[in-house]
């Protein structure tokens, strides 16, 4: 099982790879050894090392004559050292790798994300070794959980299980930040002691080698803040760039090749052992207390049918296409969502006047711009081995992907690599296991699933189905030679997953019966800008549900196109006044340009945040090369923002009537502490002036704790899941560590709600539950 063998597994890989070396005669010479050989040499330096200096804690601990909030070496000692040490190599590389080799890593980030995967291992050896069960509902996943005896039924069942497995986790407390962040730099600070690599420099032609740290602790300032970070040595750095670590997956977070666990809990369901919460959000009592009430409540049934009914639909790789995509990444081409090898990058002339201090500061931004250009490269290509390496290793299988949802209720697969609602590569490689006839109506739905991924998605069905048709010939050379022939499915939106449905297509018009034949193949259908199809609905707004496609109507809409229409018009008003302004943006602005700002303006985009949307895309016109466009995004963007708030008036009334239901609600507080401030305030006037002055820092602390125990939004959706908004101002502790001193968020201790932070997301977050909601009674 991957979840039983995970690091395990990994040692024994990083074994095998240092053998192999060894074998052939370079395990003297590191630098030509692969990374994985390494890992192992560091697994083996640091495992006796940290074993000896856990037990000189355990001494000290017991020696000491101060009562010690957390006794470290009771949390070091309940993993094998050898365990420890591995997750810690795997956690540091892993988080390397994402957060960017050059700039390191927040020492505070590592250290928490060490803690948590050291809690996590914890709690996954405990439930094996508690033997708790795995529960199954093959029968009762297809229970009619809409009726009111189906709900009732999936309830029966819920709590039966609950049953036999109430009492078996009481031994796993999760634990606090501050222990995670001790044992985290606990362990860091002794690899870091002791892995090391081979620096080899030249002085007069003659190569020395040296001892150096594989990693160190140091500094850097952002926005005046000295920030503790952890970095690799120049010659992991460089290894690493030239070896992306795809052994290095965490298993417990890859598909799974048996059906996941139903959701019986909060926190018992997807994976077998994995202790995961069905709610993805950040350490926050205050949500973790309302999702704990309705689930003991039993108001999650349907939330956790609408989970078990995503999580059991099987899936496979598209052997086809990975063919195709796997010679791309081979090669080292260019293609869509596959970086090349190598960038090429035209690297600027140094300026020649020393003293010319505009010259030096222009080339400085540039070679910035190009480390950040390769850096992102470099990020690109180690995302997209990720996902070649899973989907080349579940090939020929049938696999599941687990699922749990945001504090909004929106689903989301836990694997994070590769998954269906990914990016265009990660959706073209992804099939049904289980194949389905055609029928009647499947060739036409993959004709019009063809001409939506191709771009041709605002026509009537019956047009785009004519489309398909009329690019047959194109089609069949895209599926018989998609790298050697016309290449007609590049020019795509989604270039990949138009090739998966080309090749799909012939298959099926190629075989003897097109009707009988069995496709794998997802068809999607989505929504027109679904955000403001949900404030339309709500404020019965037929203007603006005629633009979202809400009303019957002979073609499909396009809101992008209309509100472009409207700036244009706009525009060429303003134009002919003698704007400058417009006479420059005359006849080049599109549906592109305006798109991204449509689609944010439900979430509460800001003129700001609109700017530099339209900016980015006006810096796309070749016309505008070199020049100041910030002026032009300004005017554009109060255009565009203006015709919508024209177009979705509706919309925008719900949104501002949301905004003040939110600033009342964050202002409230329990109306028994309102009443023992407002008599602490009466008795301070009656008080002599020398008892005033302490009477004063009562009532500070009085007001104080009467701002921590005000609300937060609260609501409840269709399908009983409550939704809390998290945000509080930030409290942070301070935690000295073996690494140095760092500052954690302390879920315990009480804040002030952030009333602008609040008000500002909920209309957003209330759209999206809306949609989240809808999603799941229709799964």
């Amino acid at each position: 099982m991957l979840e039983e063998t995970a690091y395990d597994s990994a040692l024994a890989r990083f074994k095998h790879e240092s053998d192999v070396f060894r074998e052939l005669d370079m395990g003297g010479n590191l630098n030509k050894r692969s990374l994985q050989a390494w890992m192992w040499d560091w697994h083996v330096q640091t495992q006796p090392r940290l074993q000896a200096r856990i037990k000189e804690l355990e001494e000290q601990e017991k020696a000491s004559s101060k009562e010690l909030a957390v006794q470290l070496s009771y949390f070091l000692k309940l993993l094998p050292a050898e365990k420890l040490v591995l997750i810690t190599i795997l956690e540091l590389v892993n988080t390397l790798a994402t957060g960017g080799y050059q700039d390191g890593v927040r020492t505070t980030r590592l250290i928490m994300t060490i803690g948590r995967a050291i809690e996590a291992e914890h709690h996954f050896q405990a439930a094996k070794k508690k033997q708790i069960p795995i529960l199954d509902f093959k029968s009762k996943a297809e229970l009619p959980t809409y009726s009111v005896s189906g709900y009732l039924e999936l309830h029966k069942a819920r709590v039966k299980a609950r049953l036999e497995i109430e009492g078996k986790e009481d031994w796993m407390p999760p634990w606090t930040p501050e222990v995670r962040a001790r044992v985290g730099a606990f362990v860091v600070d002794t690899l870091m002691e002791q892995a090391t690599v081979i620096n080899t420099i030249t002085v007069d032609d003659k190569e020395y080698e040296e001892d150096h740290p594989a990693f160190f602790n140091t500094y850097r300032y952002e926005r005046g803040f000295k920030i503790g970070v952890i970095k690799a040595n120049d010659v992991v750095i460089q290894k690493m760039s030239q070896e992306p670590p795809r052994e290095h997956l965490h298993p417990r977070h890859l598909p799974m090749l048996v059906r996941p666990q139903p959701w019986i809990r909060h926190n018992t369901g997807g994976y077998l052992f994995s202790n995961l919460s069905v709610m993805r959000m950040k350490e926050s009592n205050e949500q973790n207390s309302y999702l704990k009430e309705a689930d003991s409540r039993g108001a999650m049934e349907l939330v956790y049918a609408g989970l078990d009914v995503l999580g059991k639909t099987p899936w496979k790789i598209n052997r086809d296409l990975f063919d195709v995509a796997l010679e791309v990444w081979n090669k080292g081409l260019g293609y869509p969502g596959i970086p090349p090898l190598a960038l090429e990058q035209t690297i600027p002339d140094p300026p020649t006047n020393p003293t010319d201090l505009r010259a030096k500061a222009d080339y400085a931004v540039a070679m910035k711009r190009l480390a950040q250009e390769r850096s992102a490269h470099h990020s690109d290509r180690c995302s997209t081995n990720y996902k070649m390496e899973i989907a080349r290793t579940f090939l020929g299988e049938k696999f599941y992907f687990p699922h749990n949802i945001d504090f909004r209720g929106r689903a989301y697969p836990i694997p994070p690599h590769l998954n269906h609602i990914g990016d265009d590569l990660s959706r073209g490689l992804l099939m049904f296991a289980e194949g389905k006839p055609l029928g009647q109506r499947g060739i036409r739905w993959l004709k019009i699933h063809l001409s939506n991924l191709f771009g041709y998605d605002k026509a009537p069905f019956d047009d785009r189905e004519n489309f398909a048709t009329e690019h047959l010939s194109e089609i069949y050379d895209s599926a018989e030679n998609p790298l050697e022939g016309r290449q007609w499915w590049l020019k795509a939106d989604d270039p990949w997953q138009c090739l998966a449905t080309c090749m799909e297509l012939r298959k099926a018009l190629e075989s003897p019966d097109p009707e009988k034949y069995e496709s794998c193949l997802p068809v999607h259908q989505d929504g027109t800008c679904n955000g403001l199809q949900h404030y339309a609905a709500l404020g019965g707004d037929v203007t603006g549900a005629r633009q979202v496609n809400l009303d019957v109507t002979d073609r499909p809409s396009d809101v992008y196109t209309y509100v472009s229409e409207m700036a244009k018009a706009q525009i060429s008003k303003d134009a002919a006044e003698g704007n400058k302004f417009a006479q420059m943006l005359q006849g080049r602005v599109n549906r592109k340009i305006v798109k991204q700002t449509v689609m944010t303006t439900v979430y509460g985009v800001t003129f700001i945040g609109a700017r530099d949307q339209i900016h980015r895309q006006l810096k796309a016109i070749d016309d505008f090369e070199g020049m100041d466009l910030y002026p032009y995004a300004n005017y554009l963007a109060k255009v565009v923002l203006d015709c919508i708030g024209t177009l979705f008036k509706g919309a925008k009334d719900i949104q501002v009537w949301l905004n003040d239901c939110a600033r009342l609600i964050t202002k409230s507080i329990p109306e028994d502490r309102v009443r023992l401030m407002f008599m602490a305030e009466q008795d301070s006037k009656a008080l002599p002036p020398d008892m005033k002055g302490r009477r004063a820092l009562q009532w500070q602390a009085d007001l104080k704790g009467g701002q921590e125990q005000m609300t937060t939004v609260v609501w409840t959706t269709l399908l009983g899941l409550p939704i809390v908004q998290p945000y509080r101002k930030a409290g942070r502790k301070q935690i000295l560590t073996q690494l140095q001193s760092v500052y954690i968020s302390d879920p315990n201790q009480p804040q002030a709600v952030n009333t602008s932070k609040q008000v500002s997301a909920f209309p957003p977050n209330f759209v999206h539950s809306l949609d989240a909601s809808h999603m799941m009674l229709t799964a």
